[in-house]
């Protein structure tokens, strides 16, 4: 069984470098945070995985709760950041 959560963790691992494609090479900023939320949220199940592996699923449980928290209070201040700056740009292509 162990064998089964550390090739998932392996494969998980890999499949992160998808989004991260599109974190760096993105067209958008909208395309970043996406993919951005996408690595995050990955992050946790794979960091909820390396926890199960080494038999300390609560302290790791710990760390992905903080870490979700994080995430989405990241996003949530880069969205409005984003959002913010593009109305401050048409008040001055309207004047």
């Amino acid at each position: 069984m162990d064998q089964f959560f550390l090739y998932s963790a392996i494969g998980l691992t890999i499949i992160i470098a998808v989004p991260l494609y599109r974190v760096l090479y993105g067209p958008t900023v909208f395309d970043r945070l996406l993919a951005t939320n996408a690595i995050a949220t990955k992050t946790i199940v794979l960091i909820t995985l390396i926890g199960f592996l080494f038999g300390r699923i609560d302290m790791f449980i710990d760390i992905t709760l903080a870490y979700a928290i994080l995430g989405f209070i990241g996003s949530l201040i880069i969205a409005k950041y984003v959002s913010s700056s593009q109305l401050k740009e048409g008040e001055v292509l309207e004047e």
